[in-house]
This record gives structure tokens, C-alpha cells and sequence, in this order.
């Protein structure tokens, strides 16, 4: 492709994204209608060895790439949290993909460390984050860094407490070996928290202590005290705490005002993972939620979720440097530069050493809606939220099931489990809608988040319009199929000619399409990798049965069937 020809591509790219966003609403559905592996028999399996012209290329997006995507920008996409979008983000990519470079450090190209610094600083400063965090304080040590994701923020995070740990030990036990002192180790979480967390324990090869929350899905004082106080009875070391600012399952807040001194009581290192509702912090109202982040050692949210740019986009500040890089600074001689003293290079600053130019489109965004604009956009989804939930409590058959703050309502038919799973896998299926479940003490609940850029509320009257259409199905179904469980108990002992076949009703087949819509997709696991996760939230589909397997692989048994998150199966064998 040379200069012209990619001219006229680019033109061309840039008016199917803009068709596409303006289209997406009225011509295609929110999610895929396609079995997996459908994309295996378009596309040959050799690589092709001679050029292809660009117009097959682009004729084929249409034909084998838009028909298995999830289209998370659509209107009616209510599931997970916010794929940040817009067209100044898009641009900065463009621009970003265009020049090329390598940034890891200020020699490979200095603006790419210097505008990161600089974005950082600015949207620090708009969340309210102390002056220690920021790389503009005269005499501060903190700064801010773009990471990859969230996850990225956590162990990175952990990495660095993990190391000042280890050397804090070295000084009373300098003849102990590194891995010795490793395995006292201990790291906290809440159960609301992400299962990064848990994932970065695995690779830092510490213990992870899984905290209960109180009754709103808050982590507490007094109960990360207690297991702290009875770890070090152990002889453990506590050295790691990560609060969660906004949770996944229901946007619940552990109280950092009681975490916070009990972690600097005891020289632990607080993270704080805002990943969704930190970026919020803009807006004045919600910054009561900061109280006691001058505790923390290290924060993070991503523009990428709530702030209209797109992945990857995930912002991290640490209070020290210094102590932060101690862990991953490795200097070869052809990394080496003559400004190494006067700068910071980010290359110290997490895992890889390649990065991209990530701070051009949060720079883009940033001045082309002003953090005025971004606020408007964060409050009007909060405002949604909020017409939403009064759908919700004005319907006595449904209950809310967390304290709505933020764009996220987590909600449930009044009754068992297994009738909500029903509901959320006829949503699901229809097309419609798109939602994912989650489990708030012990209930399964449906996840209704406000995701598009410009949602109204006659977004939210049509989203409640046909959950309440499903759910008026599915309560119909259920009273029949109750109804004709009592039969045989009212009949028996009766001498009953053999029935006459009854042909099926309006009910039967709405319950035939429920039971294909659920069992279209099946998700099968062995008993070991369930046992291991039952005791995390699940973020399951809602649609897909899980099908425990044996170690043959065979089916065990019928009870072993199961829809949603893990504890439901918990629920059902509990009851028998």
C-alpha cells in the first residue's frame, strides 16, 4: 500500500467507524448470533502468499468480522462497565500508531515520557489525589504512570511491597535467603475485590488472605485487624493491602478512612484500586468518597472505563518512586542515556520495557471535552443509574441489591436464584439486551451498568420495558410448571385413563425457547478448577450451563448442571 492508496483507505476506515457509530443502534443487535468456531470455515488456513487488494480486505469485515462481535458501544450493551470511546481518543491512536515509537525512556523519544508525566499530573490533580502522588510537587517523590490495565497497576504494586518487604526483614535476619522470607508473606483483600488481585498473588508467590466484607460489600477496619492479629501470631509478615474502590460485583467501597491506619500501623503497603468509580473523583460530589486516601501508598483508575478513551488506558500513582522502581529497575548498558539523573523513564516503572504512546488520546480527550464536558458525561450516567433503580423499586416484584452511587444497579426477581438465572439467560438470548450477572451474599443478581457515551433515559424505559416483558414470561412459565407439579399429588391413588395429548400451549413453547436459548452454549469444567473458584464472584454470562466433568470427563450427574455463578450449585445441594 503506498501514500495514496493509504490516503483513500484511511478515508475510507474513518467513514465506516463513522457509519458504524451513527448506525449501530437501529441495525444490529448487541450481541453475536454465532456458535463458536463459526469463523474457522471463512477463512482459509494458510496464510496467503501473495498480496490481497485492499479492497477484498475491507469487504470482508462486513462478512466475517462484524457478524462475531459483541458490540459493547451499543445503546443496549448494560453488561460489565464502560468501554471508554470516542472519536479524539480514536484519533490519538491514529496519530500515535502513525509516528511509531518505542517510549521507554526519555532518550527513545522524549515527548512520550514528558506528555505522560504532564497527563498525569493534570487528571491527578482533578481527582483530588494528594500533592505527594504528583510529579509536579517541588520536592515530591511521587508521580503518576500509564499502565496497560488495571491488573498490570495491582501487580506491579505488589511487586514493589513484596521487595521494600523482603529488604525490611533482610535488616533482622540478613543471613535468611530471599525465599524463606517470601513465604511469610502475607497480602489482603476484601471478596469484593478483582480477581487480579488474587492473580498477582499467584505470580508475586505470597499468601493472599480473602477478607469478608460487612453487609454492604465493604471491607472494614475491625475485620482486616482481626486476620492481621492472628496472622502475626503465626509468625507472618502483612505486607500488602488492596482496598477496592468501586467494586466489579456491585460498586461497593471498602472503608479506607479504617484500612488506612491500620496498614500504616502495622508498615503495609495500601493500594487502592478505582479502576471504575476513581475516575468519578472528577466530579466534586463523590470526592467524600476519598476520605482517607492520604494513607495510601498507590492509586489507580482507568480512563478506559469511564473517561471516553480507549483501551489500553489504565493510570497509576504512587506516593514513592523510588521505593516503587526499587523492584524492577535493570540498567543494561544499551539503555543507558546522558539525561538518566534529570528525568524519569518509565521503563522502570512496570513489566515490559516497549510502551506505546498511550498519553496522546488522553491528552486529545482531555482538551477536547474539558474535564467540564467529562464530568457532564460521568453525572448523566449516574443520573440514568438512578431512573433506572426507580424502575426497579417501583416494581414490587423486583428488589435492588446495592447502594446505587455510581452508573452501576444490581437487581433481581423477588424469589430464588434459579428463576433470576432463568431471567438473565432469556434477556441475554433474545438479543435484545446485553447483561452479566453477580453474586451479592449469596444471592445471584443482574448487573445493569449505563455504558454508551450518549445513553438517555429512553434508553433506560426500553432496557426496563423488556426485562419486565422476559420476566412476566418467565413468572407465567414458572406458575405453570408449578401447577403441574401438584397435579400427580392431587391425582394419585385416582385410577386415570391414559391422557390424550394436549397440544402445546403459548407457555410450553415459551419455555422451549428459554430452555434452547440456555442450553445453545455449554461451558464445561473439571471438579478441581470449580473447586477452586467457587469461592470468587463470578462475572459468568449468564446464558452458558457449566457442566461439571469428572476426571474422564464424563457427566456425573444431572445436579451437576448448572446456570450462572458458583454458588448456585452451593444453593442446590445444600437444599436437597
Amino acid at each position: 500500500m503506498n501514500t495514496d492508496e493509504f490516503r483513500q483507505a484511511g478515508k475510507d476506515m474513518v467513514d465506516y467507524i463513522c457509519d458504524y457509530m451513527e448506525t449501530l443502534a437501529v441495525k444490529r443487535r448487541v450481541t453475536p448470533a454465532v456458535e463458536p468456531g463459526y469463523l474457522k470455515n471463512m477463512i482459509p488456513d494458510e496464510a496467503p502468499e501473495r498480496p490481497e487488494p485492499w479492497d477484498n480486505i475491507m469487504s470482508d469485515i462486513e462478512s466475517k468480522i462484524m457478524p462475531g462481535i459483541t458490540h459493547w458501544q451499543h445503546p443496549r450493551f448494560h453488561a460489565y462497565f464502560p468501554s471508554g470511546n470516542s472519536y479524539p481518543s480514536i484519533l490519538g491512536d491514529l496519530l500515535s500508531d502513525g509516528v511509531g515509537i518505542i517510549g521507554f525512556s526519555w532518550a527513545s523519544s522524549p515527548v512520550c515520557q514528558e506528555l505522560e508525566t504532564v497527563v498525569l499530573d493534570w487528571l491527578g490533580k482533578a481527582i483530588g489525589l494528594p500533592d505527594e502522588f504528583l510529579s509536579c510537587t517541588q520536592g515530591g517523590k511521587g508521580g503518576g504512570v500509564m499502565q496497560g490495565s488495571a491488573s498490570e497497576c495491582i501487580l506491579v504494586n505488589m511487586l514493589a511491597a513484596r521487595a521494600e518487604a523482603i529488604k525490611r526483614l533482610k535488616k533482622d535476619e540478613p543471613e535468611a535467603e530471599d525465599g524463606h522470607l517470601l513465604a511469610r508473606l502475607v497480602a489482603y483483600c476484601s471478596q469484593e475485590a478483582h480477581s487480579c488481585v488474587e492473580k498477582a498473588a499467584k505470580i508475586c508467590m505470597v499468601k493472599l488472605r480473602i477478607i469478608e466484607p460487612d453487609e454492604k460489600s465493604s471491607l472494614r477496619g475491625e475485620q482486616l485487624r482481626q486476620q492481621i492479629e492472628e496472622d502475626f501470631e503465626d509468625n507472618l509478615v502483612p505486607f500488602f493491602a488492596s482496598a477496592t474502590f468501586g467494586s466489579t460485583s456491585s460498586c461497593s467501597f471498602d472503608k479506607l478512612s479504617e484500612i488506612g491506619p491500620i496498614c500504616e500501623e502495622y508498615g503495609m503497603w495500601l493500594h487502592v484500586d478505582g479502576a471504575y468509580a476513581g475516575n468519578a473523583m472528577i466530579c466534586d460530589e463523590f470526592k467524600y468518597l476519598m476520605k482517607g486516601i492520604e494513607y495510601a501508598s498507590s492509586f489507580n483508575t482507568n480512563p478506559n472505563k469511564w473517561l471516553l478513551t480507549n483501551f489500553d488506558c489504565s493510570t497509576m500513582w504512587v506516593r514513592d518512586r523510588f521505593k516503587f522502581t526499587e523492584a524492577m529497575v535493570v540498567d543494561p548498558l544499551y539503555l543507558q542515556h546522558n539525561h538518566d539523573s534529570q528525568v524519569i523513564d518509565y521503563r522502570h516503572w512496570g513489566v515490559p520495557l516497549s510502551r506505546r504512546f498511550r498519553a496522546l488520546k488522553l491528552w486529545f480527550v482531555i482538551r477536547s471535552y474539558g474535564l467540564e464536558g467529562l464530568r457532564e458525561y460521568i453525572r448523566n450516567h449516574c443520573r440514568l443509574a438512578k431512573k433506572f433503580e426507580s424502575y426497579v423499586r417501583d416494581d414490587r416484584r423486583f428488589e435492588v441489591c446495592n447502594d446505587v452511587k455510581m452508573g452501576l444497579v444490581c437487581f433481581r426477581l423477588k424469589g430464588n436464584n434459579k428463576i433470576n438465572q432463568d431471567l438473565l439467560a432469556s434477556i441475554n438470548g433474545s438479543g435484545k439486551l446485553h447483561l452479566i450477572p453477580s453474586s451479592i451474599r449469596g444471592k445471584y443478581v443482574l448487573r445493569f451498568c449505563v455504558v454508551a457515551e450518549k445513553a438517555t433515559e429512553e434508553d433506560m424505559k426500553y432496557a426496563w420495558d423488556v426485562i419486565t416483558s422476559i420476566a412476566a414470561e418467565i413468572l407465567e412459565t414458572t406458575e405453570k410448571v408449578e401447577k403441574d407439579k401438584e397435579l400427580p399429588e392431587i391425582l394419585s391413588g385416582a385410577k386415570i385413563p391414559p391422557p390424550t395429548p394436549i397440544p402445546a400451549t403459548a407457555g410450553d413453547k415459551a419455555l422451549f425457547r428459554r430452555l434452547s436459548r440456555q442450553f445453545s452454549f455449554t461451558k464445561s469444567v473439571s471438579r478441581d478448577i470449580y473447586q477452586r473458584s467457587i469461592s470468587r464472584n463470578s462475572l459468568h454470562d449468564g446464558v452458558s450451563p457449566i457442566v461439571v466433568l469428572d476426571e474422564e470427563g464424563e457427566h456425573e450427574n444431572k445436579d451437576d448442571v448448572f446456570f450462572g455463578p458458583h454458588g448456585t450449585i452451593q444453593e442446590e445441594e445444600n437444599g436437597k
